[in-house]
């Protein structure tokens, strides 16, 4: 018995943030220190990010409310909303990605109708309410309300994993199974204005997304995409327990990240893989560039740096983390699902194409994936959707992370989470 992911949708917020306009209204910050002005110019030009989304249409430049909770289009300043005014922001507007994303699953996933879902799984770190999502999803979609929920929270941005683990193990145990996994994440609701290097990375990196996959061991009629999901491993490395982390504080929630993340993952992540690809004695051997496809986490430029160089990979499989980082930044959790349609969305070339799948968190942990691209028609002509980004006028944004600037030693660059 095989579980795939059947369908893999996306939903993201209406208000794009330049990374351009991000960075000078940033940079103006009343209270930046020299030393914090040009740690804002690095890491934002370093993020390798255009355009990001946010679901707080005041961080637009061209928005005006006489209430501004976040930023003062007159001013040009950033505010401190309290936690609760973050999270209230929160419970209102991460109810429409998750409904959103989680509606255009179960419309895409052929043979499968609302009322056959029988598990649903959402996932986040950016906020908490209750009735939570997974309550709000079955109400909005009409499932048996005797569905099976569960809600995975605060675990950061390697989450998607856990979540799909489940999903799994659920249609293992039962084949009429069909779990609906939901990743909504809403990261700029926590940003803030500093002199402090993690924040403003974090500030510089980070964005809002939601992803949504229906997942079962069902046979299914047509040819569609998918993803067969076979195994899964976790690995907490033996340091950086202190360099990545995600606290909640009297002013929304506050990022931890060492500028040490990206040699952790590097000098690690080949153990990390051991594991996962000993479950296929048939990669045994082979260069890690022989596996087709690499859905890579997108945690920042240099974690991919360092990835694409430790392994050797092409510059090639590395187009689907870079492309969703350019057009989207890091939505934590929902962002691995991105990479993934990225991938799902090329022309297929027949065959079972592998894909090695990883993202890293708190901890440190590394989530990894082994994943087999099966249906879909072969070699058509494939809609990028996920690699799609607008650039809207006159926006502010935020986020990513550090290494050194080899220009100027006192600043770091961006390294990412």
């Amino acid at each position: 018995m095989t579980v795939t992911l059947r369908s893999l949708e996306i939903a993201v917020p209406p208000t794009v943030l330049v990374q351009t306009e991000a960075r000078d209204v940033f940079a103006a910050q009343p209270g930046l220190t020299r030393l914090g002005q040009r740690l804002v110019t690095t890491c934002f030009n370093s993020a390798a990010i255009d355009t990001r989304r946010t679901a707080l249409a005041e961080l637009s430049l061209s928005y005006r409310t006489e209430n501004a909770k976040f930023f003062d289009a007159e001013s040009g300043n950033m505010l401190s909303p309290s936690t609760k005014t973050r999270n209230d922001i929160f419970a209102a507007e991460a109810t429409k990605l998750f409904i959103e994303s989680a509606r255009k699953a179960v419309d895409a996933c052929e043979g499968i109708a609302p009322e056959d879902i029988t598990h649903v799984i959402t996932v986040s770190c950016t906020g908490f309410f209750n009735p939570g999502p997974d309550y709000k999803v079955v109400r909005a979609l009409g499932l048996n309300p005797s569905v099976q929920r569960f809600h995975l929270g605060f675990m950061g941005c390697y989450a998607a994993f856990p979540a799909m683990r489940a999903a799994k193990s659920f249609c293992d145990a039962d084949p009429d199974a069909v779990v609906l996994v939901v990743s909504a994440e809403l990261c700029s609701l926590h940003v803030r204005t500093s002199n402090d290097p993690d924040t403003i990375m974090g500030s510089s990196l980070f964005a809002d997304g939601a992803a949504a996959a229906v997942i079962t061991a069902r046979d299914l009629p047509g040819n569609a995409p998918g993803i067969q999901l076979d195994h899964f491993e976790t690995i907490l490395t033996p340091v950086g327990e202190e360099s990545m982390a995600w606290n909640i504080g009297d002013e929304g929630f506050e990022m931890v990240l060492g500028t040490y993340v990206p040699h952790i993952i590097d000098d690690h992540i080949v153990g990390a893989l051991e594991p996962l690809l000993a479950h296929d004695p048939g990669l045994a051997g082979q260069a890690y560039r022989d596996i087709e496809h690499w859905a890579i986490h997108p945690g920042g430029r240099s974690i991919l740096d360092k990835v694409e160089a430790k392994l050797d990979l092409t510059e090639e499989q590395l187009v689907p983390a870079r492309e969703t980082l350019r057009n989207w930044g890091n939505m934590s959790s929902a962002t691995v699902m991105f990479v993934l349609k990225h991938i799902m969305d090329q022309p297929f070339r027949g065959g079972n194409e592998r894909i090695c799948s990883m993202a890293f968190g708190p901890g440190l942990t590394v989530e990894t994936g082994l994943f087999t691209r099966v249906g879909g028609p072969v070699t058509p002509a494939a809609t990028d959707g996920a690699a799609e980004g607008t650039a809207a006028e006159g926006t502010v944004a935020e986020g990513t992370a550090a290494e050194q600037d080899p220009a100027n030693p006192a600043v770091p660059a961006p390294a990412g989470v």
